[in-house]
């Protein structure tokens, strides 16, 4: 069997800290207490933020920078030969943007999606199970949170146990796969599939991408929870298990862009989402598809410019490796929950998505659902 079968007696269960939380009353009713008001995710439909904009775009600072970035996005959508790929890092969908995204899909806003792992799957994934994001603080005792099993992003808490179940599904999930390498793309439109008979509640990012034909891929995918279970996975299959093909990802990303005459990127943080999705450019030309830039971009991010990365370069500075074109591009250096709602709002409620061509681009991987009716 290997060294990987040696494992196997020794690996109970995958936690993410030799910490075991002891489930007393007192420390469960401890932590039912820290664990009381959930995060609420935004609606941008309820209401218009088209005036905020309209205002903002005469401002100055972010506020001119916002303006231009929704302007943007509209051009995107109002653009009918666009393919638009949305690019998520960080937080943001355990910080109550979650519901954006999947609106964002739902309307036809969105064509691909490039994400970590963790947004995904510790964020959306892990709530269609049915759980949640909490309210919490950064100037919590963390000492405290660890011994009751409770993990801390900034201000927003997540019970361990509860990723631990998380884990333990995508584990099933490949438990239940023909044994091969998968791209992140296949195995999430398999956790759609999941979830389609097992989602605890209706709006899931995964879901709805995979109800939509959009295809997600997470480059990095095993840097998640995914990684946890696939780890397991594999522990105990050792000769034959699934594995995750991050190339396959990269030529599927590639054989969109070459698919696609015109293409924008709204981002999220930057990354490996950003870099992967830009690169699908240079990719196609080293494959001999000679491909335009992406014609539109936007990223919202907090990053420096000063420590000479900004996440992977202005996107000025991508333009000359070939990848960004300068024309209709705008970074806005922001923290995301406090302008995209404003821009996604505007873009929901300009409603130029309501004429866009449906691209289902997941089609051109699945050769069975290519017949079916868009």
């Amino acid at each position: 069997m290997g060294v990987w079968g040696t494992l196997i007696p020794i690996i109970p269960s995958f936690h993410r800290s030799n910490i075991p939380f002891i489930d007393t009353g007192d420390a469960n009713m401890e932590k039912r207490d820290i664990l009381r008001d959930a995060v609420k995710h935004i609606d941008i439909k309820a209401f218009d933020a088209t005036p905020i904009i309209e205002a903002m775009r005469d401002m100055s600072f972010t506020a001119r920078e916002t303006g231009r970035a929704a302007d943007i996005l509209n051009r995107m959508l109002e653009d009918r030969d666009c393919t638009i790929l949305l690019c998520l890092a960080g937080s943001t969908s355990a910080a109550g943007c979650m519901q954006i995204y999947i609106d964002m899909v739902r309307h036809n806003m969105v064509d691909a999606i490039v994400a970590t792992g963790a947004t995904i799957v510790d964020m959306d994934f892990f709530e269609a199970l049915g759980f949640r994001h909490y309210k919490g603080s950064p100037i919590s005792d963390d000492k405290k949170l660890r011994s009751l099993y409770i993990d801390r992003i900034y201000d927003t808490y997540i019970d361990e146990e509860q990723l631990q179940a998380c884990d333990n599904t995508v584990k099933e999930i490949a438990d239940s796969l023909p044994k091969r390498p998968y791209s992140s793309r296949e195995f999430i439109r398999e956790m759609g599939k999941y979830l389609t008979t097992n989602a605890k509640k209706e709006d899931s990012l995964v879901l709805a991408a995979y109800e939509r034909d959009v295809p997600i891929f997470c480059p990095a995918f095993s840097d998640s929870s995914a990684g946890f279970g696939l780890v397991r996975h594999q522990v105990e299959n050792p000769e034959d298990h699934v594995s995750i093909d991050s190339v396959k990802d990269f030529r599927e990303l590639t054989e969109i862009k070459i698919q696609s005459p015109v293409s924008g990127l709204f981002m999220i943080g930057g990354g490996v989402p950003k870099n992967f999705a830009q690169d699908a450019v240079i990719c196609a030309e080293v494959l001999g598809h000679p491909v335009d830039m992406h014609k539109y971009a936007v990223q919202i991010t907090v990053a420096d410019v000063r420590d000479g990365a900004c996440s992977s370069s202005t996107l000025k500075e991508a333009s000359s490796w070939g990848k960004v074109d300068t024309t209709y591009e705008q970074m806005v250096f922001a923290e995301a929950t406090s302008v995209l709602p404003l821009i996604a709002s505007c873009a929901y409620h300009r409603r130029r998505w309501q004429d866009r061509p449906e691209r289902r681009w997941s089609r051109i991987f699945e050769p069975v659902l290519a017949g079916e009716p868009k």
